[in-house]
């Protein structure tokens, strides 16, 4: 839809966050938009910390259709809401917001989105032993729907937040009845949990632009994990996944996260399917343009 097209009719969707400036979500949707010929289009709002009340506020006083959450606000932005989703609620995180003449509905597309973008590649998570790097909003979806499914855990988690790491595995395990393992993320910690897993999953902001040099993990231990998932997208080819794959790993892309919990979000704002391939295409256009 181009600019020209929008009219009092036209519905408004949009991205929170701080920082916001780096978001492929408006390429995605609109691009999406554009190609079933819907009247919405998609904004990022730059909201601080301390503004999310407002912002959610002005989702009702402005009609918005929808929102999608992002950091740092999946948490913070649940009491605003009227109604919370129970996998919303389970996992402790909001990335999207429906509004339903006047309720707003939280939901939580990261935990199915990023289930979605393993089974796509023939990753499944039963029975298997996951390290998770990171225990923010993303983290917790990732760790909820992988206990959910099936996984045992091990969290590992920056010094300076081990306590979300910690609570964040007394909540898995007292809500799947396994035992999940909390630990500081540093070398020796990795040393002692990747040998024997399954799967590791990057969900700190460790190798996003433009630190793209950056790694959560040394290469040497990378050479015993059969799959790689780095929630990372920009770059779509982080160093994580470079030295995962050069050392014989199956690697997914935190892009096909993030198309699979965007196509979700759409779904869930117009009632049609979403369609992933435009919203991937345009998003890769648009990584492109920023290198």
């Amino acid at each position: 839809m181009s600019i020209t097209a929008i009219s009092g009719r036209t519905r408004v969707c949009g991205v929170i966050g701080d920082p916001i400036a780096h978001t492929m979500s408006p390429l995605m949707h609109n691009a999406a938009f554009s190609e079933l010929g819907i009247d919405y289009i998609y904004l990022p709002f730059r909201v601080a910390r301390e503004e999310i009340g407002g912002a959610i506020a002005g989702v009702r006083s402005l009609n918005l259709a929808g929102l999608n959450v992002t950091i740092p606000h999946k948490i913070s932005v649940m009491p605003f809401l009227d109604e919370i989703d129970p996998l919303a609620r389970e996992i402790g995180a909001v990335n999207t917001v429906v509004n339903d003449k006047g309720v707003l509905r939280g939901y939580n597309t990261d935990a199915s989105g990023f289930l979605q973008a393993m089974l796509d590649k023939g990753v499944r998570p039963e029975n298997k032993k996951v390290v998770v790097l990171g225990a923010g909003g993303a983290a917790r979806a990732i760790c909820y729907i992988l206990a959910e499914n099936g996984a045992s855990l091990s969290i590992l988690n920056r010094a300076l937040e081990i306590e979300w790491a910690r609570n964040l595995a007394a909540e898995i395990s007292g809500a799947f009845d396994i035992d999940t393992v909390a630990l500081e993320l540093n070398s020796d910690n990795l040393a002692k949990v990747i040998p024997g897993s399954d799967i590791l999953v990057n969900a700190t902001s460790v190798g996003m632009s433009p630190n793209t040099r950056g790694t959560p993990v040394p290469a040497e231990l990378l050479e015993s994990v059969p799959a790689v998932f780095d929630i990372v997208y920009n770059p779509v080819q982080t160093r994580l996944r470079s030295e995962a794959e050069q050392a014989g790993a199956l690697t997914i892309s935190g892009l096909d996260m993030l198309v699979c919990q965007g196509g979700l979000s759409f779904e869930k704002w117009t009632g049609q399917r979403a369609p992933l391939e435009i919203m991937k295409k345009e998003a890769l256009k648009g990584l492109e343009s920023e290198k």
